[in-house]
């Protein structure tokens, strides 16, 4: 059995839901365990992947402290398969909903990575499930249907859509755009930026 834990995104401004989400990630091991962690920048270009994944090996080194051995790794298309049998989470973070379908659609999810973890933020939780309304595109797509839910990330941000001519997003609306895209029948997401839910799977 898979642990997803799907964050909305933007989860380093809230500092007491950040250590609420590392806990979550480490809660199935014991202090003082070397844990290997899998960070994947799938959803932003590749020129940023190293400079990104420095900044959030320091970053949760630091969240995590002592109580644990952190043994992070940077994830890249050619060896994926094998880097997640070789790690216990795997950390798919947020960017182009778009960029990221295009490099997991060319693994065979969930089966690769079944009896891990794995967490999500923002574009990362879009990928996973059935479908998502995106602040991007200001409309409903379709996931990898990995997870049969719908999910909007970032939920009520007064953020995104701040200095977009497009002017501020209408949340309430998003939320029936998702309501009637698609399989009416499945739960929606809708959570706030920092808030996370968990499913096994």
């Amino acid at each position: 059995m898979t642990k997803y834990i799907l964050n909305s995104g933007n989860v380093k401004k809230f500092p007491e839901k950040e250590k609420k989400f590392v806990n979550e990630m480490l809660n199935d091991f014991k202090p003082g365990d070397e844990v290997k962690i899998l960070y994947c920048f799938f959803a932003q270009p590749r020129e940023v992947w190293e400079i990104k994944y420095e900044k959030y090996k320091e970053r949760y080194n630091k969240l995590v402290g002592l109580d644990f051995k952190l043994k992070p790794e940077l994830a890249f298309p050619e060896k994926f398969e094998e880097q997640i049998r070789l790690n216990d989470i795997i950390f798919i973070l947020g960017g182009d909903d778009h960029l990221l379908q295009f490099w997991l659609r060319q693994f065979n999810l969930p089966k690769i990575w079944d009896g891990k973890i794995v967490a999500t933020t923002s574009a990362g939780t879009d990928a996973l499930v059935n479908s998502f309304w995106t602040f991007d595109w200001r409309k409903s797509m379709d996931g990898l249907n990995i997870l049969p839910i719908k999910f909007i990330p970032h939920y009520k941000s007064e953020t995104y859509g701040a200095d977009d001519p497009r002017g501020p997003i209408d949340w309430e609306n998003a939320y029936q755009e998702l309501s009637d895209y698609g399989d009416k029948n499945l739960p929606i997401y809708a959570l706030e930026e920092g808030d996370f839910v968990v499913i096994r799977q």
